[in-house]
């Protein structure tokens, strides 16, 4: 009975003729994607990571093979980001965020104004040390940013197929890795005036730790800094963000490795002879080339489908996708970056005891994956860091996924105040309550209508829905891979173990403390968090 209820309220999902919810968000892995998969050594529901890399508008799946190591799956165009190079600091900025992020269940969001989307969860527990606010920063489709990384229909449908498979298999979250640029010692040279090398340092440290193990690495944060697969040394003792770091210890020769790569990137950078690069473009954000080129010429091939107007970096207007854009619109989003002052001022360093406020997370937990299945132990280890956001355990999850989501749709080229979550509703019982989770509507405003193009043979085209701006581009080269360190124990001071504070972009205004600040919450194994805010 229950099962043909179940059926019976998705059918009714359609009201308006387009694919229902559960069909975007269950739609199958296309068989070019499963052939790829195993040709890499992987297995469909193996855990995966997610790398982002804003200057090269570039986003990498990563996914664990037969050997326990991770390796890369996938590299996929990113369609629009909005803002600078540099880390998000308050609402209504248009920065896509920078670092560590964890993303469950209850962040997959299959009613998504903007196609299907995950809540990146900023702010996490380093965000809120530094007073940082905004929310409802997302990967989704569509092709408009405001603070997002915005990806095709076609292609946050096969990432979010992904992430779904990865959740089946067991993984409790997977981690977003959101970084300027491909972390590489040249890069940081060139970017040697930004006021923000110091954080782009420490994310390099993640980077590394990634790069040297091929394992997911466990993030906390102490001292409003990020730490990377450390241990305290004191069993007593605990990371809290806002205090110092305790005495820990790093796996063997996991230190010593990235410690050789520290010197090299110093070294890099006080010897560079390249020019350095602008702190400001002008540009608002970037979108890789593949879709810069499909707007000078429409029958040019991309991963996807573009929107019927998209406003290029740099454009104060949009331009239609059917028709070749202006040239002066395509060359302002690839001209020469704006040049730099000379002296570039450092921002206001933020007072030691300001307060950073935020409101306190409700976490419940569950032993049941989004997709219904019984989530067996992690076959990953989980980053340890707080999601914003209260939970609502599986009712939330299972609300989210059968189509009641009431987050305002993010604006496609202006910043938009937070919206306030919703609270989650109270879990009925029996057969009706399981029929009024099924048959909810979406309370979203409908997207902005857009126009579809051909998709490349190799990507899944999306069910045809109400027209909503979109885009696409084509997969870029593996990364090299590194060679793996020997992992043992091994003491490590916290202060040799620490980098210069990072600094914000501009001085930080502290969020008002709505509640005591807690510390980094460490998301265990075997459980999960989802929260109740509404996502895009």
């Amino acid at each position: 009975m229950l099962a043909g209820a179940a059926a019976l309220a998705l059918a009714g999902c359609t009201g308006d003729g387009g694919p229902s919810v559960n069909a975007k968000a269950m739609k199958a892995l296309s068989p070019q994607t499963l052939a790829l998969i195993s040709e890499k050594g992987m297995s469909k529901d193996s855990p995966i990571v997610v790398r982002i890399y804003k200057e090269e508008s570039e986003l990498e799946v990563w996914k664990e093979t037969t050997s326990g190591e991770y390796a890369l799956l996938k590299t996929y165009p990113i369609c629009r980001w909005s803002g600078e190079l540099g880390p998000k600091v308050k609402e209504g900025d248009r920065q896509a965020p920078e670092g560590f992020y964890t993303i469950t269940p209850g962040q997959m969001n299959p009613n998504s104004s903007y196609y299907l989307s995950f809540n990146l969860g900023f702010p996490n527990a380093y965000d809120r040390a530094w007073g940082r606010t905004g929310a409802h920063l997302m990967v989704h489709g569509d092709c408009s940013s405001a603070g997002c990384y915005a990806m095709t229909d076609e292609q946050i449908q096969e990432i979010f197929a992904l992430g779904r498979e990865s959740f089946q298999g067991g993984q409790r979250a997977f981690q977003v890795q959101a970084y300027p640029f491909r972390m590489t010692a040249d890069n940081l040279a060139r970017h040697r005036n930004n006021p923000n090398l110091a954080f782009w340092r420490m994310l390099k440290e993640g980077s590394d730790t990634f790069e040297v193990t091929r394992q997911l690495p466990k993030v906390d944060v102490c001292g409003r800094r990020y730490v990377f697969n450390a241990t305290p040394a004191d069993p007593n003792a605990r990371f809290d963000p806002n205090a110092p770091c305790p005495e820990f210890t790093q796996p063997d020769g996991l230190g010593e490795a990235i410690a050789a790569r520290k010197a090299t990137d110093s070294q890099r950078i006080a010897s560079a002879s390249v020019p350095a690069a602008p702190v400001k473009t002008g540009k608002d954000g970037g979108m890789n080339k593949v879709f810069l080129a499909k707007l000078a010429n429409p029958q040019a091939k991309a991963p996807g489908s573009l929107p019927a107007v998209v406003k290029p970096p740099g454009s104060d207007y949009g331009v239609a996708t059917n028709e070749p854009a202006p040239a002066d619109s395509i060359a302002l989003a690839t001209a020469e970056q704006v040049p730099m002052a000379a002296d570039v001022p450092l921002p206001e360093p933020r007072p030691a005891d300001a307060p950073a406020g935020l409101a306190p997370q409700l976490a419940s937990t569950s032993e049941m994956s989004l997709f219904g299945r019984p989530a067996p132990a992690p076959t990953a280890q989980v980053a340890s860091l707080d999601q914003g956001g209260a939970s609502s355990g599986l009712l939330a999850s299972v609300n989210r996924l059968l189509g009641r989501s009431e987050t305002p749709a993010e604006p496609a080229a202006s910043p938009a105040p937070a919206g306030t979550p919703a609270a989650a509703s109270p879990a009925p019982s029996g057969l009706s309550a399981l029929s009024s989770w099924l048959t909810g509507k979406s309370a979203e405003p409908a997207p902005a209508p857009a126009a579809s193009a051909a998709a490349p043979a190799d990507v899944p085209v999306p069910p045809v829905r109400p027209p909503a701006p979109r885009a696409a581009a084509p997969a870029a080269a593996p990364q090299p891979q590194a060679s793996r360190a020997p992992m043992g124990v091994a003491p490590v001071a916290a202060a040799n173990a620490s980098v210069s504070a990072p600094m914000p972009i501009a001085a930080a205004a502290p969020a008002s403390a709505t509640g005591a600040l807690p510390g980094a919450s460490i998301l265990s194994t075997g459980t999960f968090s989802s929260s109740s805010a509404a996502i895009q």
